[in-house]
C-alpha cells in the first residue's frame, strides 16, 4: 500500500517524482504528493486527494529543483482528504516527511511529546514529524539525530523519506517492516518503494534492512544501524525492463496480464527445466523439504489460493503431508507444528506485511523456509533460506492473475523435482504438460468474445454470484470468486458445491448467476446434480466443464489438460469474466476501490 519516491541531484525533480509515483500507482492510493526545494533554497509542497493526473495540475513543473520527495497514500489514519495527504510538515515547516506504514504508538507519542501543538491532518505520519521537529528543538540537535531519536521512540511499521529544509543538500530514509529501496545514479541518487519507481532512471539498487538510517547526498549513499555503524553494502541490478511496464495497445494491464500467461508458462519451463529433461530446483531446497515430515503453505488472498493447489501437488506427486494457512492468523497463532516443519510463503510482492510477520516467527522458531515470489531482491525472499521466483515480469493490475497461475505452476515444478530427486521420476511428464497447459491458455484466450457474452448478458445487473465446485474445483471456484467481488464489486461467494444444501442454497433465487466448475471425472455427477438443484430454484448457470467431463449443454468447454493442472486452465475463463464484466459496469479495471496491489500493512 501507499508509494514513496525520493529524488536527490541532477534532474527534473518533479519530473522523477511524478513520474515514479505514476509507476506506483498499482499499489492502490487514495491521494498524493509532492515536495521540493528550488535552487535558490526555497520549498514548495503541492498535494492533491484523488489520482495522480489531478495532483500534475498543480505541480510547477517549470521550477528548478534539486531536491525532493513524493507519496501516494492509502488512508489509514484519516480519510482520503487532501489536509492528511503525504508530504507532512513539521509545524514550523523545517521538517517535511512521507511515510509508509502504522506508527502503533502515536497516541502515546502526541501525549508526550506534543501538548499544546496543533496539528493540521488527523496522520499519524503528521505526529512522527512534529515529534521530530520536538527533538530538534527542544534537545538541539542536528535534524539527522533529531530523526534518529525519533526512530528510537516510534513503534510500528514505517518506510520514511526525510528532508530537512535547513539542510537542502541532504535527503533522510529509514524503515521497519514496510519496504524502501536506495537507487544509485550518476549525479543522483532516490529512494523508492519499488524498483519499479526507478527503473526509468537506474537499475542500481541497494536494499535497505529493518532499523537502518539512511543519508543520501547528489554524489554520496551512507547506510548506518541506530548505533552509528556505517555499513557497506553492494548494489544488485534490477532485472526490470522499463517497456515491461508499459501497456502497450492494451487498454488495462489486467487483459495483457491475462493475455501474457500462455507466455508465463513457458519461460517457466525454460527457467527450471534441468539437463535431463524434468524440472530442477536447487539441492539444498529439495534436501530441506525431502527432510520435512509436514510442509505449512503460508500466504494471503489470491496466493492463499494458489497455496491449496500446491498442497494438491505435494500431497499427490510427493506424498507430503501440507497445511495451507492464511497468513494474518498464522503469525499470532501458530498452529501445533510437526517435528520437522517446512515453511511455504507464497507471495506476489514479497512485500506482503501479514506473510513478513508470519516469516518473522519461523526465523525465530529456527524452522527452514522457501519464499515463492515474483520479485528478486524483496524482503521474504532476502529472509526466507531458499527463494524460487515466478518469472512472470511485473503485475501491475490490482487483481492478480498471471501471478496466480505461475505460482501455481512453480509449485508444480517443485513437486516435479522433489518427486524425481525422491522417487527417481515423477508420475507425471510435468514439462510436458505444462507445455500444454500454455496451449491450452492460449485456445481460452482466443474465445474472449463467447465469455464477455455471456458476463454481459447475466452479471452486469446482479448484485449475488456464487461459484461452486468440488475438490481443485473449489479451490478455483475461490479464487474466481475473489476476483469477480474485488474488480466488479458484485457480492461474489464460492462455496463447495457438496456444502449447498447445509444452507447455502437458500441465498439463491430466480435470476441468480451460479458457475458451477466441472473437472474432475470422479465427482462431475455430483457437482451436475447441485447445479440442477440451483437451477430448480431460479438460478441463471453456467457450466465450464473439459473434455472428459463435457455434456452438450454445457456453456464453455475447455481444452484438455492434465487433472492436476486443471486450475490453470479454469481460472482462465474466470479471469476473463470478471474483466469483462467490470468494463461492462464502467470500473476501472486495474485500480479497483479501496485496494492496494501490495499490502504492507498488516
Amino acid at each position: 500500500m501507499c508509494g514513496i519516491v525520493g529524488f536527490i541531484g541532477q534532474g527534473n525533480v518533479q519530473e522523477v517524482l511524478i513520474s515514479g509515483l505514476e509507476k506506483l500507482e498499482y499499489r492502490g492510493y487514495d491521494s498524493a504528493g509532492i515536495f521540493v526545494i528550488d535552487q535558490a533554497n526555497q520549498a514548495h509542497l503541492f498535494k492533491e486527494e484523488g489520482r495522480i493526473a489531478k495532483l500534475k495540475t498543480v505541480v510547477d513543473f517549470e521550477l528548478a529543483t534539486k531536491v525532493g520527495i513524493g507519496h501516494t497514500r492509502w488512508a489509514t489514519h484519516g480519510p482520503a482528504a487532501k489536509h492528511n495527504a503525504h508530504p507532512h510538515q513539521s509545524p514550523s515547516g523545517r521538517f517535511v516527511l512521507v511515510h509508509n506504514g502504522v506508527i502503533e504508538n502515536f497516541n502515546q507519542l502526541r501525549e508526550e511529546y506534543l501538548n499544546g501543538v496543533t496539528l493540521q491532518s488527523q496522520t499519524d505520519t503528521e505526529i512522527a514529524v512534529a515529534i521530530i521537529e520536538h527533538f530538534a528543538v527542544n534537545e538541539d540537535l542536528s535534524g539527522k539525530e533529531a530523526f534518529k531519536k525519533a526512530l528510537s521512540v516510534i513503534e510500528g511499521s514505517y518506510a520514511f523519506g526525510l528532508i530537512d529544509v535547513e539542510n537542502p543538500d541532504v535527503m533522510y530514509a529509514a524503515k521497519n517492516k514496510s519496504p524502501l529501496l536506495i537507487g544509485k545514479g550518476q549525479g543522483f541518487n532516490m529512494i523508492c518503494s519499488d524498483a519499479m519507481a526507478g527503473i526509468a532512471y537506474t537499475n542500481q539498487y541497494i536494499e535497505i534492512k529493518d532499523k537502518e538510517l539512511i543519508t543520501l547526498t547528489a554524489d554520496q549513499v551512507t547506510i548506518e544501524d541506530f548505533q552509528g555503524q556505517v555499513i557497506d553494502r553492494p548494489a544488485y541490478v534490477a532485472e526490470l525492463d522499463a517497456s515491461d511496464l508499459e501497456k502497450g495497445t492494451y487498454p488495462y494491464y489486467m487483459i495483457k496480464e491475462i493475455d501474457e500467461q500462455p507466455a508465463v508458462m513457458r519461460r517457466l519451463i525454460q527457467e527450471y527445466q534441468g539437463p535431463n529433461g524434468h524440472f530442477e530446483v536447487e539441492a539444498s531446497l529439495t534436501k530441506d523439504l525431502l527432510a520435512a515430515d509436514r510442509v505449512y503453505i503460508v500466504a494471503c488472498g489470491t496466493s492463499n489460493h494458489a497455496g491449496w493447489v500446491g498442497k494438491s501437488l505435494l500431497e499427490k506427486l510427493v506424498k507430503l503431508p501440507t497445511e495451507v494457512h492464511l497468513s494474518s492468523e498464522f503469525a499470532y497463532q501458530l498452529p501445533l507444528l510437526s517435528e520437522h516443519p517446512f515453511f511455504i510463503f507464497l507471495t506476489q510482492s514479497g512485500e506482503t506485511a501479514d506473510s513478513r510477520q508470519a516469516l518473522v516467527k519461523v526465523n525465530e522458531l529456527g524452522y527452514p523456509s522457501l519464499t515463492i515470489t515474483n520479485v528478486k531482491g524483496s524482503t521474504l525472499s532476502r529472509e526466507a533460506s531458499h527463494t524460487l521466483l515466478l518469472h512472470a515480469g511485473p503485475e501491475i493490475a490490482v487483481a492478480s492473475t498471471k501471478a496466480y497461475t505461475a505460482q501455481i505452476a512453480v509449485m508444480a515444478v517443485l513437486a516435479d523435482a522433489l518427486a524425481h530427486e525422491k522417487y527417481g521420476q515423477s508420475s507425471m511428464d510435468m514439462v510436458r504438460e505444462l507445455s500444454i497447459v500454455a496451449s491450452a491458455m492460449e485456445t481460452i484466450l482466443a474465445d474472449k468474445d463467447k465469455i464477455n457474452e455471456w458476463a454481459s448478458q447475466n452479471l452486469l445487473a446482479t448484485r449475488n454470484a456464487f461459484y461452486i465446485g468440488r475438490l481443485l474445483d473449489y479451490y478455483v471456484a475461490m479464487e474466481s470468486a475473489l476476483k469477480l467481488k474485488e474488480i466488479s464489486y458484485i457480492q461474489t461467494e464460492a462455496f463447495a458445491a457438496g456444502e449447498l444444501k447445509h444452507g447455502t442454497i437458500a441465498l439463491v433465487e430466480e435470476g441468480t448467476p451460479v458457475i458451477g466448475l466441472i473437472t474432475d471425472p470422479s465427482v462431475a455427477a455430483h457437482t451436475r446434480g447441485n447445479i440442477e438443484e440451483v437451477r430448480a430454484r431460479g438460478a441463471q448457470t453456467m457450466v465450464i466443464s473439459t473434455k472428459v467431463t463435457a455434456k452438450a449443454e454445457d456453456d464453455f468447454v475447455l481444452p484438455s489438460v492434465h487433472a492436476n493442472l486443471t486450475p490453470l486452465a479454469t481460472v482462465i475463463v474466470t479471469q476473463l469474466i470478471a474483466y469483462f464484466t467490470t468494463l461492462g459496469k464502467g470500473y476501472d479495471v486495474d485500480k479497483p476501490r479501496n485496494l492496494a496491489k501490495s499490502v504492507t500493512v498488516e
